[in-house]
């Protein structure tokens, strides 16, 4: 199966969730809105002046020269107070303040000639309306601020508080439930004997399931025995939306997750074609939504980011995000063969001004320092037979989802 067709295939098989709940909008973060926010009230929520300066009626203007102007009153951010403005006077104004009657237009400060302390100058370079932000100018009350659906960003949390949100409706965060799967691994702080590794896998699950915005729940190692996974598959369905484990895939003889999983649930076992990451099963434990990865550390992290993460943020939104990914010229030559889709840890960087791509040092799947060197994945489809030193590719940067 290719890549794109195993994407097809998990997002027709997915359902979001539809569970909302209520959360003060400092936890809001990252969560899923679940219903269009409706602002109450016109932001700003009156006409006020974008500048310190002098305000003052645009018919009064000088079309030509400079013209003087008596300073009538001063208007401070957060005035009550009404002031009037006549024909051919001025009035003091700092930021935010509300426009005085009369005036439409203000001069900023560093712009006037100080006359005395009641007199300025404005010479003829300046237009009717300027430097001044009508009410509503940035939103209007009644009118739709994000719609349903939004992953919620810092900018966004400023924009509620500014319309005197509180709380917001938020989806509920899918429930995952992971472990890792093998003899040879042990959790840290235990001993290694020969043969042993310590599951580095685990803490990059629960690393990139935090970013993800999910709950992640952690079952542990569980060890390559028929009956032990069986309860450890049935226990995490039971509670969670999702299940993720890594190792136990393949063809091994204690690779026992196939035969299990097939006796609890609907599983398609995938052998995609790309590098790495090949192997993948996909399907339902009981009533949650199965994912089993590689074993091999990198493997696992590619294939979380390119299967795993697009349906968490489909469950939770509804919406199946859109990778960014940019062309840029390669500093090396690549070698590949056609038939595949192969996925190299990268380094975008600046050479002469240029964005250049290189390889993250050696490739191999167990080789997970190539992950936190590389700052993107080169992307060479199924169809590339190589590629020369200054052609493009192309590059997805991390954390660069549309």
């Amino acid at each position: 199966m290719t890549v794109a067709g195993a994407r097809d295939a998990i997002r027709a098989a997915l359902q979001p969730l539809m569970h909302d709940e209520v959360v003060p909008i400092r936890n809001a973060l990252g969560r899923v809105l679940a219903r269009d926010c409706l602002s109450t009230i016109d932001v700003p929520s009156h006409t006020n002046s974008a500048m310190d300066g002098y305000a003052l009626a645009g018919a009064d203007l000088p079309s030509d020269g400079v013209r003087e102007y008596p300073v009538v009153a001063t208007v401070m951010a957060g005035s009550r107070q009404p002031v009037q403005c006549g024909a051919g006077e001025c009035v003091r104004i700092m930021t935010g303040a509300p426009m005085p009657d009369g005036t439409d237009t203000v001069v900023m400060q560093e712009q006037v000639e100080l006359v005395d302390g009641q007199r300025i100058r404005i010479d003829a370079r300046h237009r009717a309306g300027q430097n001044v932000r009508q009410a509503g100018e940035d939103i209007a009350a009644g009118s739709c601020v994000f719609a349903a659906g939004r992953l919620l960003r810092a900018a966004d949390i400023g924009v509620m508080a500014s319309l005197g949100f509180g709380e917001v409706s938020v989806r509920r965060r899918p429930k995952v439930a992971f472990f890792s799967t093998g003899d040879e691994l042990r959790s840290i702080g235990q001993p290694l004997a020969e043969g042993e590794v310590y599951d580095s896998n685990r803490y990059t699950l629960y690393a990139m399931l935090l970013e993800c915005g999910a709950e992640a729940i952690d079952f542990g190692v569980v060890r390559d025995d028929p009956e032990a996974l069986s309860r450890a598959f049935t226990e995490a369905a039971a509670i969670a939306d999702v299940v993720v484990t890594s190792g136990g895939v393949s063809v091994g003889e204690a690779d026992y997750t196939k035969t299990i999983l097939e006796r609890h649930g609907e599983m398609s076992f995938w052998s995609i074609a790309m590098k790495p990451g090949r192997p993948l099963t996909f399907g339902k434990l009981g009533a949650a939504t199965f994912f089993g990865l590689p074993g091999n550390p990198v493997a696992v992290m590619l294939t979380f980011m390119q299967f795993v993460r697009p349906a968490l943020r489909y469950l939770a939104s509804g919406n199946w995000p859109q990778t960014l990914t940019v062309p840029v010229a390669s500093a090396v030559d690549l070698k590949k063969r056609p038939g595949r889709f192969e996925f190299l840890r990268g380094i975008i960087e600046r050479h002469d001004g240029e964005l250049r791509v290189r390889p993250a040092g050696a490739q191999g799947s167990g080789i997970l320092t190539s992950m936190s060197r590389a700052n993107c994945f080169i992307l060479l489809p199924e169809s590339c037979a190589g590629v020369s030193v200054g052609d493009a590719v192309q590059v997805q940067p991390f954390d660069t989802e549309l």
